[in-house]
C-alpha cells in the first residue's frame, strides 16, 4: 500500500455501540454504515456476529447493502466465532474477519487462564482458520500495550505466517503515553519485519484522554491504518475520535507526511447522525465537530478573525462540513431543497422513506413558520426510521390536564395491533401522569433510569426531543421522540421505549406481559 496513505478503521458499530446506554437496531447501524460509506472509510467493522442475533443480522445486512469499505465481523479465536464472523460477512464485496486473543500477563493469566504457549497455539489455530475462509484476516494481540514486546514479536510472526494481512496493536485499556507508545510500536515492527504487504494498525482507548495522541505517535512510528470511532465513542471513555485523527493528519503534514482519504467535509454530519441515533450528546467543546469548535466570542479574537480567519482558525469550517449560510426551509419549501437537506445532513433513505419525510416535514411547516436542521434530523431518526415490526404500540390520541401544586391526570388512546384502547391516570406532573397511563395500558411497569428533553434549535418555536431509557427484567431500551409539544414528545419517547423492549424480548424468546420490575 502507499506510504502516505493511512486506513481509517471505524469500529463505531462495534466498539463504539458497546459504549453504556447505546443500543443500535439494525436499521439505525444501516443508516450509520451507508453514511461512513459516503464518509470513505477505508473499514466498516459492522460488530461482532457471534456476540447475539442481533449482530449477526446487523453485519450481515451491512456486508449485503452497503458497497466500498472492507466489511469486518470481530471474532475471538475460538472457532464458532469465525465461523459465525465469516458466515455474517460471506456476502460483502470486501470481507474481512477481525480475530483476536489477549497476550498480557494479567490477560493470559487471570482472564484466558492460559500459558503463553497455549496463546501461540490458539493464535496458529484461529488465524490459520480464518484465512481459510476469507482472504483478509487481521489479527490483533489484546491488551498488546501492557504486553512483554518479545512475546507480541512472536505472537505477530506467527499470526503472518499463518496468513494475516492486518496486524493489530491495540492500547485496550488506555494504559500508553504518546512517546512510549511510539517506542514501544517500532520496537515491535522493528522485532517483526513484516513483508511490505502487511499492514500495521492500533486501536487506542481513551482512559487517560490520549486515545488519538497515541494513535497519531503510532503512525509517525510506521503504523499504516488507526482504528477509531465517530465522537470518540466506545467502551468506557471511549476510543480514538476519527474526526480528530483525520484532521490531525490534514492539518499537519508537516509532522506526519500521511493522509487519510476520509471526505472530511462529511465529518459535521456523520457526526451529528451518529449522536442522534445513539443518543449520545456532542459537547460543544469537542474538537473539530463540537457546536463551538469555529465559534469566537472574545473581542481580541473577533477582530482576528475579521481582519484574516488565519489568526484563529487552522481550519476552515467547510473542511469538515460545519454549518456556515444555510438555506431556510419552510413551508414554501420544495421537494428538491427538502431531498438536498436530507442528503446533507447524511441520511440515507429510500423512496418510500423519502416521502413520509417529506409529508411530516410539510405537516410541521403548519406548526411552525421555519423548520430546522434539527427539526429535520428528529423527525427522520424518530418517525422516518422507526421499525415497523418494532411498532407494536402506537400513539392515537392523549390528553393531559394539570391541577394546583403539580398535580396532573392524563387520557391516552393507543393502538395495540388492530384494537385501540383508552386508559387514564394521575401522577405529580403531566409526565408522570402520561408514563402511568401507559403503563396501565400495555401492562408492564419498566423502571425509567434516565429520562432528557432538548430543543433541536434555539428558536422559541423548536420541536423538543426527548430521549428515554427503560429498564425491565435484565433487558434495556432507548426511545426516542420528538414534537413541538414537549408533552407529546415525552409520550413518544416512552411508547418507542416499549416497544423496543418488546422487541428485545421477542428476539430472546422472551415474553413482558404480567412481568413487572417495580
Amino acid at each position: 500500500m502507499p506510504e502516505d496513505w493511512v486506513r481509517i478503521f471505524d469500529t463505531t458499530l462495534r466498539d463504539g455501540e458497546q459504549s453504556a446506554g447505546v443500543n443500535l437496531n439494525t436499521a439505525e447501524k444501516i443508516q450509520i454504515a451507508h453514511q461512513l460509506a459516503k464518509l470513505r472509510v477505508d473499514v466498516i467493522e459492522a460488530g461482532f456476529p457471534a456476540a447475539s442475533p442481533g449482530d449477526m443480522e446487523a453485519v450481515s445486512t451491512i456486508a449485503r447493502e452497503v458497497r466500498g469499505p472492507i466489511i469486518a465481523g470481530l471474532a475471538r479465536t475460538r472457532s464458532g466465532d469465525i465461523e459465525a464472523a465469516a458466515s455474517a460477512v460471506s456476502l460483502a464485496a470486501k470481507p474481512r474477519i477481525h480475530t483476536f486473543i489477549a497476550t498480557s500477563p494479567i490477560h493470559m493469566e487471570h482472564k484466558l487462564k492460559m500459558t503463553p504457549e497455549q496463546v501461540l497455539e490458539e493464535v496458529r489455530r484461529g488465524v490459520a482458520q480464518a484465512r481459510s475462509l476469507v482472504p483478509d484476516v487481521e489479527f490483533s494481540a489484546e491488551d498488546a500495550s501492557r504486553s512483554d514486546v518479545d512475546f507480541l514479536v512472536k505472537v505477530f510472526s506467527l499470526a503472518i505466517e499463518c496468513g494475516a494481512t492486518t496486524l493489530n496493536i491495540p492500547d485496550t485499556v488506555g494504559y500508553a503515553a504518546p512517546e512510549e507508545f511510539g517506542r514501544f510500536v517500532k520496537a515491535i515492527l522493528d522485532g517483526v519485519k513484516a513483508p511490505r504487504e502487511v499492514i500495521w494498525s492500533v486501536h487506542c482507548h481513551n482512559d487517560l484522554g490520549l486515545a488519538v495522541a497515541n494513535s497519531l505517535e503510532a503512525v509517525r512510528a510506521g503504523v499504516r491504518q488507526v482504528e477509531c470511532t465517530v465522537n470518540g465513542l466506545g467502551e468506557r471513555a471511549g476510543n480514538a475520535s476519527m474526526e480528530e485523527v483525520a484532521m490531525a493528519l490534514r492539518t499537519r503534514p508537516d509532522r506526519y507526511g500521511v493522509s487519510s482519504r476520509l471526505e472530511t467535509p462529511r465529518l459535521y454530519a456523520t457526526s451529528k447522525l451518529v449522536s442522534r441515533l445513539t443518543g449520545v450528546l456532542v459537547p460543544p467543546n469537542k474538537a473539530i465537530v463540537g457546536e463551538n469548535a469555529f465559534a469566537h466570542e472574545a473581542g481580541i479574537h473577533q477582530h482576528g478573525m475579521l481582519c484574516n480567519r488565519a489568526t484563529y482558525e487552522i481550519m476552515k469550517p467547510e473542511d469538515v462540513g460545519s454549518p456556515g449560510t444555510a438555506l431556510v426551509l419552510g413551508k414554501h419549501s420544495g421537494r428538491h431543497a427538502f431531498l438536498k437537506r436530507l442528503d446533507s445532513l447524511g441520511f440515507e433513505l429510500d423512496d418510500a422513506q423519502k416521502e413520509k419525510a417529506f409529508l411530516l416535514f410539510k405537516e410541521l411547516c403548519d406548526r411552525k413558520k421555519t423548520v430546522s436542521d434539527g427539526d429535520i434530523e428528529a423527525l427522520v431518526v424518530d418517525e422516518v426510521l422507526v421499525v415497523v415490526p418494532e411498532r407494536r404500540f402506537e400513539l392515537k390520541e392523549y390528553s393531559v390536564q394539570v391541577a394546583g401544586r403539580g398535580r396532573a391526570s392524563a387520557s391516552i388512546t393507543l393502538r395495540d395491533g388492530t384494537k385501540e384502547v383508552t386508559d387514564a391516570a394521575a401522577g405529580n406532573g403531566p409526565v408522570d401522569a402520561s408514563y402511568s397511563t401507559i403503563r396501565r395500558l400495555v401492562g408492564i411497569c419498566p423502571e425509567l433510569s434516565s429520562y432528557r428533553i432538548q430543543a433541536t434549535s434555539e428558536r422559541s418555536d423548536a420541536m423538543g426531543e426527548a430521549v428515554i431509557t427503560l429498564r425491565l427484567n435484565g433487558l434495556k431500551a432507548q426511545g426516542r421522540g420528538a414534537s413541538t409539544d414537549v408533552i407529546e414528545s415525552s409520550i413518544k419517547a416512552y411508547v418507542n421505549a416499549v416497544n423496543r423492549l418488546y422487541a428485545l424480548a421477542a428476539a430472546k424468546g422472551e415474553t413482558l406481559n404480567g412481568e413487572n420490575a417495580g
